[in-house]
């Protein structure tokens, strides 16, 4: 698959990706009477959902990283190389503002304005490490042996994060990012984005340390890490 094909699927796949999140988030706000509780339950299983769906449409194309800490996690493991790394978090930054900006223009909001939900302290940083970490352990945990079941093991882990965690698992800088330019059910203050973005590198690259620990043969081609490209298996 030619790398600017890879990179359309990174970009779309994180932009849909940003599109379910947000979008789901308004709908459920405006739908739950105040229910903060009913809207979570909303915005998660359309989440998990969409994330299982986007992975399978995405996956043979660009192993449907959607998420800069899977990205830099695969590259350091051996299977992307470095030099399209760059390529993959820039695509998959703009996908995710774009995908912002499509939500909201779905439901009569501005393009992108600054969130003022506030997502501060150590237990939400702490928690945003645990979510990442968890993630990429999914990830390699499950790509080794079924690797035809990713996509459905991340969007139920995703799923299960959104109510474990107490900052409901962003557990992806690009999408933490996006999010703070949405101020909505699923928004973040952007002064408070950056902890975040720390907590899931750090929590990324412990989980891949450990399971290249446990599990030293793992994947050496990029797109492995969510599903093999068809025309490379």
């Amino acid at each position: 698959m030619s790398p600017i094909r890879r990179l359309v699927a990174e970009g779309l796949g994180t932009a849909f990706l940003l599109a379910v999140v947000v979008g789901s988030g308004i709908m459920a706000e405006r739908l739950a009477g105040g229910n903060v509780a009913l809207a979570l339950l909303a915005n998660t299983l359309a989440t998990g959902a969409g994330l299982v769906a986007l992975i399978l449409a995405f996956g043979p194309i660009s192993g449907a990283h959607f998420n800069p800490a899977v990205t830099l996690a695969d590259a350091w493991a051996g299977g992307l190389a470095w030099r399209e790394v760059p390529g993959y978090l820039l695509a998959q930054v703009i996908g995710a503002y774009a995908g912002v900006a499509a939500a909201h223009g779905m439901f009569g909001e501005p393009l992108f304005f600054a969130s003022q939900h506030v997502r501060a302290g150590g237990a939400q940083l702490w928690s945003e490490f645990i979510a990442t970490f968890g993630l990429l352990s999914v990830i390699w945990g499950t790509v080794k042996n079924r690797p035809g079941a990713v996509p459905f093991a991340v969007g139920a882990y995703i799923t299960a994060a959104y109510w474990f965690t107490s900052s409901t698992s962003f557990a992806n800088p690009a999408v933490t990012l996006a999010r703070a330019a949405s101020d909505t059910f699923a928004g973040i203050r952007p002064q408070d984005a950056p902890g975040f973005i720390v907590a899931q590198l750090l929590g990324a690259f412990a989980a891949t340390a450990l399971f290249r620990w446990l599990t030293p043969s793992l994947p050496r081609r990029a797109a492995e890490v969510m599903l093999a490209h068809p025309d490379e298996a």
